[in-house]
């Protein structure tokens, strides 16, 4: 008889997020040890981290993650991004040389500035151009590829189990006020470096365990606003939704829940609240495409907070707790046992029930 391990897992993945209210800093040691009760969620084909406010020093400069396949291509993009940017500080990304870890790509980062008379040229704000200036590199520039292009904030990924991912980064040297974490057990895509997750762009991340049935038609929709999905992953898309929703759109993060988790029709009918249904009869018509279906559970990560969701039928688990100023969010509680022992107020949010956590005003 197989044992787990052996056999596909179908609702494999593991994700984990830990964020303080008070803005305190902690290492990214307790994240990478909250994956390891759930090492079976995973086959070693993916794992990565997202810390915020892990970069204060640059807090005002975009932070650009990148793998390149080789110098040539990275001397190519350079010289793109010098025409878009002031590059403040430009190195390797620190890693730790471990054996479960192999056929790294170059894994480069920039501080950076867009140029103002750049932006301008293009009557784009900051964001925008930002925001197309990663899309143009991952689309264009073969063997160049922005993971992570947020401010005070980063992602670190790469094909490997997420807890040897986080020795290899040596995220226990950094300090953020908070992580999310992904353990990859690709079932439809491949696995490969740019495919890990999570998956940013700007200061948004988006972890995820399950699987997209709707991705093409999510696709299609969100490409016809200037998004391009390039990383083989169906992921991605979800993050590309929560940034046009959120930052393009101006939608709140509940009425962007409403849009990617929407309730049934008849769920809607049957509301007493007649201005709730008005916004879900609203948010359901204006962006119909944008209905993500299939199993999930994802934690978009973005500046001071983090939001965990479940797809409207709960297809995939995820558990919440609690303990002073922390709140904790995992796949399965003996993760949040991990990172915590003490936690309290363990509770599994309901379907499509978005649980919000933001850092307090000010505070980081």
């Amino acid at each position: 008889m197989k044992q787990e391990g052996q056999i596909r897992i179908p609702s494999g993945c593991a994700i984990a997020a830990v964020i303080s209210r008070e803005g305190k800093k902690m290492t990214g040691e307790s994240i990478i040890q909250s994956m390891k009760p759930m090492h079976d969620r995973s086959n070693g084909l993916g794992g990565g981290f997202a810390g915020y406010g892990i970069y204060p020093e640059y807090k005002d400069l975009y932070a650009l993650h990148m793998f390149f396949d080789d110098r040539e291509t990275r001397k190519d993009c350079e010289a793109f991004l010098k025409e878009r940017f002031e590059i403040v500080r430009s190195e390797h990304i620190p890693t730790r040389k471990i054996p479960e870890i192999t056929d790294e790509p170059i894994i480069w980062r920039y501080f950076a500035a867009p140029l103002a008379s750049a932006v301008a040229s293009m009557q784009v704000d900051e964001k925008e151009f930002v925001a197309r200036a990663v899309m143009k590199i991952n689309t264009y520039m073969k063997g160049a590829y922005v993971f992570s292009s947020g401010k005070n904030m980063g992602t670190f990924k790469a094909v490997g189990f997420p807890e040897d991912v986080g020795v290899f980064y040596k995220l226990d040297e950094y300090e953020g006020y908070s992580w999310t974490a992904h353990g990859r057990y690709p079932t439809n895509t491949p696995g490969w470096w740019g495919g890990a997750h999570p998956f940013a762009l700007l200061d948004y991340s988006v972890v995820h365990n399950g699987e997209i049935s709707s991705y093409d038609a999510n696709r299609r929709f969100i490409e016809m606003f200037g998004y391009k999905c390039t990383l083989q992953t169906d992921t991605e898309v979800i993050t590309y939704i929560m940034d046009y929703l959120l930052r393009v759109q101006g939608l709140t993060l509940k009425e962007a829940a409403s849009v990617i988790a929407a309730p049934f029709w008849s769920t809607i009918a049957n509301k007493n609240d007649h201005k709730a249904k008005e916004t879900n009869i609203f948010l359901r018509t204006m962006f119909p495409s944008l209905l993500i279906t299939g199993p999930f559970s994802i934690v978009l990560g973005f500046e001071g907070g983090l939001m965990a969701l479940n797809d409207r039928l709960k297809l995939r688990s995820m558990v919440v707790g609690e303990k002073d100023d922390k709140v904790f969010v995992a796949s399965e509680e003996a993760a949040i046992r991990v990172m915590e022992p003490e936690a309290e107020n363990i509770w599994a949010p309901a379907g499509g029930e978005p649980v919000v956590i933001k850092v307090k005003e000010g505070a980081y």
